[in-house]
C-alpha cells in the first residue's frame, strides 16, 4: 500500500466507501487527505452530558446528546403496503424530541429499537419541526454512546463538523481519526525552537486533539496552535508586502502653496473639521515623499471622506500629475463626478472657455458610455489634459492609459480586491501614491488582517449640518397592520417637501436578492434556510404603491438591471426634486447624496446585514433635516434577525454596529479572496475573539523577518507563507 501522505487525494482513505467519498469531495470540495484534515469542528458536544437547548427554531439543522426516554414500533399502510416506524423519544436539557425512523421492513424497525434502549444515551441530528406541539427532528440520524465500537472512534468532546446532506459527524470523525493513524510527513510549520518559543504543540498532536478532544484543555491548546499559526502566516505575508511597498521608489509630489489646492480650500463656505485637517496633514506629507502612499481612510457615512480624497487629487494635480477615482458601481460615479465638478466650479474646467486659468479637467468614464464620448474621454487621460479621472471597473481596461497616475483613489474598498487594485497602479510609469476609502467601519483586528498593508486613519467626526436618524423596527409578524402606517409617514415626509427611498432585496419575483444573502440565513451545517414569503421585489412594490398608498404620488425606480442612461437620468430626477418617492434595491447604498431625502423604508430589512443596513441608513438626515429609518421585517420576536435589526435600531454609531456584525458572523466569511487577494477565507481565527493573537502574531511576523528575511530557519513556515503568496498571483492573473 502507498504511503497517505497531505498530498495524496481523498479516495486514499475511503477505501470503498465511495457514496460517502463523493459526498466530501463533491459536497465539502475537500480533494486531498490535507483538505480533509484541515476541515475544523464547528463546534463541540460533551458526551457525558445532555445537550442543553434553549428555544430551538422550526427548520434549523440541530445535533444534540440526548438519553432515550421511550422506543416505540409501529406499522402503517402506504400505497397498500405495510410499512414500520420507530419512534424514539429523547430527553436533552431542554425540549424533549421525537425521531421518528421509518423503514418497509419489520426487521430493521426492530433492530433500529434494539440499538436505542430506553437509558441509552445517544448522539442524534435533524431538523427541526414542531408538530401537535410536540418537537420533532426530521430525517433524523443516531449513534449510541457508550458501546465498544464507540470506545475506539467516539470522543467524549464530539466534533460537530460544517457538512453536507446525508454527511453525519461521526461519519467524518471516525474517517479523520482512521486517517491520523495512517498519514506521513504531515508538514509542522513550527520547528521546535518556534514551537517552545510560542509555547505551542505539535501539529499532529493538535490535528488529534482538535478532531476527537477528551478534554476542554486538550482542544484549548490545539485552537491555540492553529489559531496562531493561521494569524502568523497571514501577517508575514502582510509584513512582506509591506517591506515591498517600502521598498518600491515613487515620484514625489511635493506640495505646491499657490496651487489649485489652495485657490479650493480659500472658497470652501464651511470649516474642514479638525480630524479632515489633521489627516490632510498626513496625506500631504506621505505624498511628498520618494516611496508610495498606502492609506486606508475610513469613516462613518457622511464624515466627509471625499472631501479629503478631493484635496488629496488637487495636491497631486498641483504637482504635475494626474488622480483617478475608483468607484464600484456606475450610480456612484456618476455621483461623484457630479459632486467634484460641482464642489470644484470653474476649477474643474482649465482649458475652457469661462474656466479658471490654473485649473483642471474632470473626466468621467464608464464602461456604458457611447464609443465616441469613450474615445473621448481616453484621449483626455492619455495626454494628460485630464488631471482627475473618476469611473468604475472601466478604468481598468488595458487600453486606458494615462500620462501621469500620480495618485489612486479606491471608493468603498470592500467592493472590490487587490488584484483590482494593483490593475490599476500598475498604469503608472512609477508605483502611485494609493489612498483607500471604507464608509464601512472597520475594528482594529480587522484593518490589521483585511488591509494589512495599509496604513490606517480613522474620521471620527460628522460635519455640522448632518441631522440625527431614528430607526425603527416593524415588526410585520405580529403588528401587520401597521404596513398601512408605513406608507403614511412616507406621505407625511413628502407632504412637507421631502423625498423617500423605499428599498427591496430583489428586482423582481424571478431574482435573487441584490443585496444578497445573509449569514444568518444558514443554519449549522452552512444550509441556506429558504424564506418561507416571496420577498419584496422592486417591479412589484412599484407597482403596489402607485395602484395604492402611494397613488398620485411621483414613484420611480432604480435597480441594477436598468440602462445606465436611465438610472443616471432617474438619480438626476430624484436629486432635483422632481420624483417624490424612489423604489430601489441596494444599488443606492453608497455614495449617493441627496440633500432632500429624510426617510427610508426598508422591505425585508432582515435580509441585509448589520453593515449594509447601516450603509443604506446613511443615505438620509444629509441635508440638516432629521431622518427617519423603518426596518419592515416578517422576522419573528428573539430569532437572530430581529436581534439583528435591534441592534441597528439602538445605535448609529458604525463601529459599534461593526463588531456585531463581525460577533454574527461564521469565521470564513471575513477574509474572502474577493476582498483580500488572498486564497481564502479564515479557518480557526476570529478577529474579533482572537485580538491578541492577532497583535502577537504580527509582532512575531515583524520580528522573524528582522531576523531571518527569507525565514531559512523556518523552512515549512516559509512554504506556507508563499503558497499564499502565490495563490495571490494566481488569482491576480485568473482575474485580469
Amino acid at each position: 500500500m502507498a504511503a497517505i501522505t497531505p498530498e495524496s487525494p481523498v479516495a486514499a482513505v475511503f477505501g470503498r466507501q465511495h457514496q460517502k467519498r463523493k459526498l466530501v469531495e463533491d459536497g465539502l470540495g475537500l480533494r486531498t487527505v490535507g483538505d480533509l484534515l484541515r476541515h475544523f469542528p464547528r463546534r463541540y458536544i460533551a458526551s457525558t452530558e445532555l445537550s442543553q437547548v434553549g428555544d430551538p427554531v422550526v427548520g434549523e439543522q440541530l445535533t444534540v446528546v440526548g438519553d432515550v426516554v421511550a422506543v416505540k414500533v409501529a406499522d402503517f399502510f402506504r400505497n397498500n403496503r405495510k410499512n414500520f416506524r420507530t419512534e424514539i423519544r429523547v430527553r436533552t436539557d431542554g425540549p424533549e424530541f421525537t425521531c421518528t425512523f421509518f423503514s418497509p421492513y419489520a426487521n430493521h424497525a426492530e433492530k433500529l429499537a434494539a440499538e436505542f434502549p430506553v437509558g441509552t444515551r445517544g448522539v442524534f441530528t435533524g431538523r427541526t419541526k414542531l408538530f401537535n406541539g410536540s418537537w420533532q427532528l426530521e430525517q433524523p440520524h443516531g449513534q449510541a454512546l457508550g458501546g465498544d465500537d464507540d470506545a475506539s472512534t467516539m470522543s467524549r468532546l464530539i466534533p460537530v463538523y460544517p457538512l453536507t446532506h446525508k454527511l453525519y459527524s461521526w461519519d467524518l470523525q471516525k474517517v479523520i481519526r482512521a486517517t491520523l493513524d495512517l498519514v506521513t510527513d504531515v508538514p509542522d510549520v513550527f520547528p521546535p525552537d518556534l514551537r517552545e518559543r510560542y509555547d505551542l504543540v505539535g501539529v499532529m498532536q493538535a490535528l488529534r486533539w482538535i478532531h476527537g478532544p477528551d478534554e476542554w484543555s486538550q482542544l484549548g491548546a490545539a485552537q491555540k496552535r492553529f489559531r496562531f499559526e493561521e494569524a502568523l502566516v497571514l501577517q508575514l505575508v502582510l509584513a512582506r508586502r509591506r517591506a515591498v511597498l517600502r521598498a518600491r521608489g515613487a515620484q514625489a509630489r511635493p506640495p505646491r502653496p499657490d496651487g489649485l489646492l489652495a485657490r479650493f480650500d480659500d472658497r470652501l463656505p464651511f470649516e474642514l473639521t479638525a480630524g479632515q485637517r489633521q489627516i490632510g496633514e498626513v496625506i500631504a506629507g506621505e505624498l511628498a515623499q520618494p516611496h508610495p502612499m498606502n492609506r486606508l481612510l475610513q469613516g462613518e457615512v457622511g464624515s466627509g471622506k471625499t472631501l479629503v480624497a478631493l484635496r488629496a487629487m488637487l495636491h497631486t494635480v498641483d504637482a504635475g500629475g494626474q488622480a483617478a477615482l475608483l468607484a464600484p458601481t456606475e450610480v456612484l460615479a456618476q455621483q461623484h463626478h457630479r459632486s467634484i465638478t460641482a464642489m470644484l466650479g470653474d476649477l474643474a474646467q482649465g482649458g475652457m472657455l469661462g474656466g479658471d486659468d490654473e485649473g483642471t479637467s474632470v473626466v468621467l468614464l464608464t464602461g456604458s458610455m457611447g464609443k465616441a464620448a469613450r474615445q473621448e474621454a481616453m484621449l483626455r487621460i492619455v495626454s494628460g489634459e485630464a488631471g482627475i479621472v473618476i469611473g468604475t471597473h472601466a478604468i481598468l481596461e488595458t487600453q486606458v492609459e494615462f500620462a501621469d497616475l500620480g495618485l489612486v483613489v479606491v471608493d468603498e474598498q470592500h467592493r472590490f480586491g487587490v488584484e483590482q487594485r494593483a490593475a490599476l497602479t500598475d498604469k503608472a510609469g512609477s508605483p502611485p501614491h494609493v489612498l483607500v476609502m471604507t464608509a464601512t467601519p472597520i475594528p482594529r483586528t480587522v484593518a490589521m488582517t483585511v488591509f494589512g498593508d495599509l496604513e490606517t486613519s480613522v474620521l471620527t467626526e460628522l460635519p455640522a449640518g448632518r441631522a440625527p436618524i431614528q430607526t425603527n423596527v416593524v415588526p410585520l409578524a405580529e403588528q401587520p397592520t401597521w404596513i398601512g402606517r408605513v406608507w403614511e409617514r412616507v406621505r407625511e415626509e413628502v407632504s412637507k417637501g421631502h423625498q423617500v427611498y423605499v428599498v427591496c432585496p430583489r428586482i423582481s419575483g424571478d431574482t435573487r436578492e441584490e443585496g444578497g444573502l445573509d449569514e444568518s440565513d444558514l443554519d449549522e451545517e452552512g444550509h441556506e434556510m429558504k424564506p418561507q414569503r416571496p420577498l419584496a421585489a422592486v417591479e412589484d412594490v412599484h407597482a403596489m404603491l402607485v395602484e395604492g398608498p402611494l397613488s398620485g404620488l411621483r414613484v420611480a425606480v432604480l435597480h441594477g438591471r436598468l440602462p445606465s442612461d436611465e438610472k443616471d437620468r432617474t438619480m438626476r430626477s430624484f436629486a432635483a426634486g422632481q420624483v417624490d418617492v424612489l423604489v430601489s434595491t441596494t444599488v443606492i447604498e453608497v455614495g449617493v447624496d441627496v440633500h432632500n431625502a429624510t426617510a427610508m423604508v426598508l422591505l425585508d430589512a432582515d435580509r441585509f446585514g448589520v453593515s449594509q443596513l447601516h450603509q443604506l441608513r446613511g443615505r438620509v438626515g444629509r441635508g440638516g433635516f432629521p431622518g427617519l429609518c423603518l426596518l419592515v421585517t416578517h422576522a419573528e420576536l428573539a430569532s437572530p434577525a430581529r436581534d439583528r435589526l435591534d441592534a441597528v435600531a439602538s445605535t448609529t454609531d458604525g463601529f459599534e454596529l461593526s463588531r456585531i456584525d463581525l460577533e454574527q458572523r461564521r469565521e470564513g466569511d471575513v477574509l474572502g479572496a474577493s476582498q483580500s487577494g488572498l486564497r481564502s477565507g479564515l479557518v480557526s481565527l476570529r478577529v474579533l475573539r482572537d485580538e491578541k493573537t492577532i497583535l502577537r502574531a504580527r509582532e512575531a511576523a515583524e520580528e522573524l523577518l528582522a531576523e531571518d528575511a527569507g525565514l531559512s530557519r523556518a523552512p515549512d513556515l516559509a512554504a506556507a507563507v508563499q503558497e499564499v503568496e502565490r495563490s495571490t498571483a494566481s488569482a491576480f492573473l485568473e482575474k485580469g
